[in-house]
Order: structure tokens, then sequence, then C-alpha cells
């Protein structure tokens, strides 16, 4: 699935799933209304980490899903889908993640041309109790604009 499928279905339904790679891995699946959007992991055994708790990389995985995510709705829909790289994701774990589901939400603090900077957090129980965050840093590569005519020698 391309992203810009990926952003069809997050822009178009107020449920769903990602079918991309990862996040088929991890299950995910995604809540919008008209506040904002939410991914949630749904508690799988293959996500666990040490016994009885949830695999850090898979919660990091989660944080950087939802940042994507808020990063394409940020975007215009009337332009073609820009390359979004993460340059930088920095994950802050604030408690350990019990087996069962995580929620995710994530907010642009800064949308530039080139560069998105996204506030990601994970929750369990209440969201007031986040089990992590993350600073995410995300290019944006837009697509070379077409090059003007050159006027004709004489």
């Amino acid at each position: 699935m391309s992203m810009q499928t990926v952003a069809d279905a997050l822009r178009g339904r107020h449920f769903g799933s990602l079918d991309l790679p990862y996040a088929a891995f991890l299950g995910l699946r995604f809540e919008r209304d008209d506040d904002e959007t939410r991914l949630i992991m749904p508690y799988a055994e293959h996500l666990i980490g040490a016994p009885g708790r949830l695999h850090g990389g898979t919660v990091a995985g989660l944080l950087e899903l939802a940042g994507i995510a808020a990063a394409i709705l940020s975007l215009p829909d009337d332009e073609p889908l820009p390359r979004l790289r993460p340059v930088t994701v920095t994950v802050d774990f604030m408690r350990e993640g019990l087996p069962r589901d995580v929620t995710a939400v994530a907010t642009i603090t800064r949308l530039g041309r080139r560069i998105i900077n996204i506030r990601s957090l994970a929750w369990q129980y209440e969201r007031a109790r986040p089990i992590a965050g993350a600073n995410i840093n995300v290019l944006v590569d837009r697509p070379p604009a077409p090059a003007a005519p050159r006027p004709a020698d004489r």
C-alpha cells in the first residue's frame, strides 16, 4: 500500500486499518472524529518484550506512525502528497506498557514547508497517564516544480 492510499483512507473514513507493513504487524487501526485521529494498537502476544511488558520498539513504532498520520492530515488535500521522511524520533518512556491495548495521538507543533514538528503520546488506562511520548521531526520532500519554459534564442 502506498502512502497516498494511506492518506486517502485517513482522509476519507472515520475508522479503519493502516495496511503499511509495520502497521499491519502491529495490528494498528485508526479512529477519527472532528478533533483528532487516534491510532490503536490492540494487544497481541507477539508485541511482548520482557515478560508481562510491551516491547519498547512496538510502542515507539506506534508513536511514529501516529505522527506520520497527523502529518498526512495536516497537508492540503488538493496537492500531491510529498514524501514524508522522519529525521528525528526521540521517545520518552514514562511507564511500562502492560499487556493491553495502547492508544496514541499526535499533535503538529510546527508545520513548515520543509519540516514538520510533531508531539505524540501513547496511553493505556487513562490519557492523563501516558506510557510514552515522542518528539518527531519529519522532512517534507516535495517533488520539484516543473521548470519554466525558456524563451527561444533569437
